[in-house]
C-alpha cells in the first residue's frame, strides 16, 4: 500500500464507504471490507502527516525558525 497514491486511496475508501452504507454485503464480507478501509484510512491519514511536515520546512524563515500561520485562500480572513 505504501506505493499507493493519495487520491486513489481516497477513492478507494470512498468506495468502501458506500458498499458499505449500501447494506448488501454479507457479514464476512462486510468486514473484509471494514478492514481494507481502515488501512486505506490509516493510509491517508499518514500521507497527510508527512506533506504536513513537507510544508513546515518549506515555511521556515530565513533564520531556520518555524513560522505557523494557519493556510487561507487568497482573500479569505484567518479562521473562516
Amino acid at each position: 500500500m505504501t506505493d499507493l497514491k493519495f487520491e486513489d486511496a481516497l477513492a478507494r475508501l470512498e468506495q468502501i464507504v458506500h458498499t458499505l452504507e449500501a447494506g448488501n454485503l454479507p457479514l464476512e464480507e462486510s468486514l473484509k471490507a471494514f478492514e481494507e478501509g481502515i488501512a486505506l484510512a490509516r493510509h491517508c491519514a499518514k500521507y497527510l502527516e508527512e506533506a504536513e511536515r513537507r510544508i513546515e520546512l518549506l515555511t521556515k524563515d530565513e533564520a531556520g525558525l518555524l513560522k505557523r500561520e494557519p493556510f487561507t485562500w487568497e482573500g479569505e480572513e484567518p479562521g473562516q
